[in-house]
């Protein structure tokens, strides 16, 4: 049962964190002004040289990757068997990933840019409860797998 909520706020959290990434991608893209709440230095962070990682703007990635679990979640509540198993796994590396990633950037803002961009906090703190959650109900899938197995 604690699993199935967990699934559900994660697609929640990767839904809210794709439109998250979405507005920082659009506001960029049409130059208007983002909106930083808490009077944090967004435009700063986000037209900083950290802000692309291999010429790919972190907002792309964060839209692809917040997509991802988002479908990913959907899918494993409610088509389950449509998901190889092996899966997971690769999952719960990518959510892993990401949170490394957002622990990096964390790091940048507070010593290379000396600035604060809010939104981006935000997506790190909806990346670290995406993977405590993945571990979580990937350790509960793989147990329930190995039982029946």
């Amino acid at each position: 049962m604690l699993e199935e909520v967990g699934k559900i706020i994660i697609m929640a959290l990767g839904f809210g964190g794709f439109l998250l990434a979405n507005y920082i991608l659009d506001t960029k893209k049409t130059s208007k002004p983002l909106v930083c709440p808490l009077e944090g230095s967004c435009e700063t962070v986000l037209q900083s040289e950290y802000s692309k990682i291999l010429g790919i703007p972190v907002e792309i990635l964060g839209v692809l990757y917040y997509g991802f679990i988002t479908l990913f979640y959907f899918l494993l509540s409610f088509f389950p068997s449509v998901l190889p198993e092996q899966l997971y796994l690769i999952v719960v590396a990518l959510t892993a990933c990401a949170f490394l990633f957002s622990i990096y950037l964390t790091v940048v803002q507070s010593i290379l840019i000396k600035h604060w961009c809010t939104w981006c906090l935000v997506s790190a703190f909806i990346c670290s409860i995406i993977f405590i959650l993945a571990i979580y109900i990937a350790n509960t899938e793989i147990i329930e797998l190995l039982r029946f197995a």
